[in-house]
């Protein structure tokens, strides 16, 4: 399978779009992952997720101003260069 770069947006289910961010790089993927529609709620299943974006080397970025204190913050500009500098966009 060929190294693509891949985009992953965290719109309904933040947790599940870090679970598969983290585990598209076992195939050498280059993800990114930007949380749109709200901060992350603070439970443990994020909390582990977290940890394995950490391990994965995925550093998130985000489109939501209260997270923009720990995050990069992308305006819709740059979000818009994201989706279409990338190989696939993953919508979760």
């Amino acid at each position: 399978m060929a190294e693509r770069d891949i985009l992953v947006l965290a719109r309904r289910d933040h947790t599940e779009a870090m679970r598969v961010a983290s585990g598209l790089t076992i195939f050498d993927h280059r993800v990114r992952l930007v949380f749109l529609t709200g901060p992350v709620a603070e439970t443990p299943e994020n909390l582990e997720q977290i940890e394995l974006l950490e391990m994965s080397e995925i550093l998130p970025e985000t489109t939501v101003a209260e997270m923009s204190d720990d995050l990069n913050l992308l305006d819709a500009d740059a979000l818009a260069e994201a989706m279409t500098a990338c190989d696939l966009v993953i919508n979760l």
